[in-house]
């Protein structure tokens, strides 16, 4: 995920992340659900780019404090979220 500049870079590179986690067996079933939601969340290109992150944000503080997430995943999540924060509010 470094190098990534650009905010479409960025969410591309999420989205990816994203997606692993969502076909990963391992993960429960909300957890996966809550990633595919973010997912959808990020493509959504008719809301503004702002608003999907601050909401995709918000879904990955929420899935971050389950305790049912291998901790493996919960890094990931925490990843997703860093880039996410990187995009500015203000484009």
């Amino acid at each position: 995920m470094l190098g990534a500049s650009q905010p479409e870079d960025v969410i591309k590179q999420c989205t990816q992340v994203l997606e692993h986690i969502a076909n990963d067996n391992s993960v429960p079933r909300n957890i996966r659900r809550s990633a595919n939601d973010i997912l959808a969340t990020l493509n959504n290109e008719a809301e503004p780019l702002f608003l999907r992150t601050s909401s995709s944000i918000s879904i990955l503080e929420d899935i971050s404090n389950d305790p049912n997430i291998p901790l493996h995943t919960r890094t990931l999540i925490w990843n997703v979220a860093s880039q996410l924060e990187t995009i500015p509010v203000d484009d």
